[in-house]
């Protein structure tokens, strides 16, 4: 890892135990980074109805949006309570499509510093963008 990326594990791994999980005890973080510089973070929240529960690399994600969406995303970094890289559900990849790049970087690693360098493309080929919709409704 860099020394960006570096920042981002760390921070994200100290906010592991901010996870509020007390039914799967499956704690995730995140932290992303724009090309502004500034960093948000967003960590894992379950909800006894599971189907209610939000993930942290959407926690991150919609806390850049809350904010005003300041600079591009540049990097997103998830990490898990696992033994290895923990990778991101649909429902985040979808997001994350929807929001990033295709050629942005995401760092999926676990607390003891294992992991994985994707871009979203690789992790959503094929993804379904507000381009396929308009081009839906212009035929």
């Amino acid at each position: 890892m860099n020394e960006l990326e570096e920042k981002l594990f760390l921070l994200a791994k100290d906010h592991l135990a901010d996870a509020y999980s007390p039914y799967s005890h499956f704690h995730v973080a995140s932290a992303l980074v724009t090309d502004a510089g500034e960093i948000f973070t967003g960590v894992n929240i379950e909800n006894s109805s599971f189907g209610l529960t939000n993930c942290a690399e959407r926690t991150a994600i919609f806390s850049w949006v809350n904010a005003g969406r300041p600079g591009k995303i540049k990097c997103l970094l998830i990490i898990g309570n696992t033994d290895r890289p923990i990778s991101p559900c649909g429902a985040c990849r979808q997001v994350m499509s929807e929001f990033m790049a295709p050629e942005t970087e995401v760092i999926l690693t676990d607390s003891q510093g294992d992991y994985e360098h994707f871009t979203v493309e690789q992790l959503i080929p094929y993804h379904f963008t507000e381009k396929d919709i308009q081009d839906g409704a212009n035929k």
